[in-house]
């Protein structure tokens, strides 16, 4: 099989892939080709710490295995399981969705507001953002009160969006969104036109942000 970057859902739901797959489609005609796995292993969702932590073992492996094959990794899951032990095994480039969307809000707006599934999401987001150092430039983070599952009823799903992402842009002053979850991916267009603001997809923020090095030479 050709050489490609490696997508890794790390999360069972193969919709879900499905929907990464899908957002992923304006990022294939430069030149770098993108394979979505899902990893079998995983939750049907990763909602929370304890999840995630179980996924990195079994995603290493999934890595591991898919390296000849690989030009470089993106986990996609907004939490970023196994990130930085996945740096230490490969000298590939390995991007996290969530580090990735947070480096690209800081160049779209001064203050990002974060779109989360459940209020559970929230406290190890904000862990990571403050192990980032940007939470002076968070505007807040909010939760639609929906699991991962509940993301694919489409109407309900993007309504609930919209409402949080108007409470985070007229309460909380954030002048970019990042839909926090891989499986948010499908919303990004309609919510960007419903919020008159730039919206973040994290697939799409570290896969460009991958291909950049792979085609830099960069791991």
């Amino acid at each position: 099989m050709a050489q490609a970057l490696v997508v890794i859902n790390p999360n069972s739901s193969q919709s879900v892939t499905d929907g990464i797959d899908a957002a992923l489609e304006p990022l294939r005609g430069l030149g770098v080709p993108i394979r979505c796995e899902t990893l079998a292993e995983g939750p049907p969702g990763i909602e929370t710490q304890a999840q995630a932590d179980r996924v990195i073992a079994p995603m290493l492996d999934l890595a591991a295995r898919l390296e000849p094959e690989a030009l470089g990794y993106v986990i996609a899951c907004f939490g970023d399981p196994g990130l930085h032990a996945l740096r230490d095994e490969t000298a590939l480039p390995v991007l996290g969705i969530q580090e990735a969307a947070v480096a690209n809000a800081l160049t779209r707006g001064q203050r990002f507001g974060v779109i989360a599934i459940l209020p559970a999401s929230v406290p190890r987001q904000l862990r990571a953002f403050g192990a980032m150092g940007v939470t002076d430039r968070l505007a807040g983070e909010r939760p639609l009160g929906r699991g991962v599952a509940a993301l694919s009823e489409a109407e309900a799903t993007l309504a609930a969006m919209v409402e949080t992402g108007r409470a985070l842009r007229d309460e909380d002053g954030a002048d970019v969104v990042i839909m926090g979850c891989a499986g948010m991916a499908q919303y990004r267009n309609p919510l960007e036109e419903a919020l008159g603001i730039p919206v973040i997809e994290p697939c799409q923020a570290a896969v460009a942000m991958a291909i950049g090095r792979i085609a830099l030479r960069q791991g």
